[in-house]
């Protein structure tokens, strides 16, 4: 019995924890707008992928998403850094990534008074240069007050 404890406890203390950590915000901007950003903080070695790759037969790709709403309206792409390129021998191909800590943002503009909430997802992939973890999606709500304005 306290063998098999032992085991069980070894286990869950063995699982490593994401190497990644999101964060969501929304940023009012002096014109009415209001910048989404989702923030990535990566482990040293570790990166997500770009929002496109040159290929679908690798990696996928970081997928933001925003929920529809009747309550705001989005503005032009979800945009990012610049992402590293590289040919990635695991993957045979070249791919586009981002380390360290990539901020990707959505301009908005919300469409009426009050509290605005933005719901969405990101949906991303995880690698170094030895092994990937499965995609994950992270669901994210925010909520846009008339108090956060600037």
């Amino acid at each position: 019995m306290m063998a098999s404890l032992l085991i069980l406890l070894w286990s869950v203390l063995a699982v490593p924890v994401a190497p990644v950590k999101w964060s969501f915000q929304a940023v009012p901007q002096d014109n009415g707008e209001v910048l989404v950003q989702c923030t990535a903080t990566l482990e040293e070695g570790w990166h997500v992928y770009a929002l496109t790759l040159p290929s679908d037969q690798g990696p996928i790709a970081t997928a933001i998403r925003l929920k529809p709403s009747e309550a705001y309206e989005p503005l032009g792409d979800m945009q990012e850094p610049t992402p590293v390129e590289t040919y990635d021998q695991n993957f045979g191909m070249v791919v586009r990534y981002h380390d360290g800590t990539p901020i990707f943002t959505q301009r908005i503009r919300p469409r009426k008074e009050g509290p605005v909430v933005v719901e969405g997802e990101v949906e991303y992939m995880l690698c170094n240069d030895k092994t990937c973890l499965p995609p994950v999606t992270v669901p994210f709500s925010l909520t846009i007050s008339p108090e956060t304005k600037p």
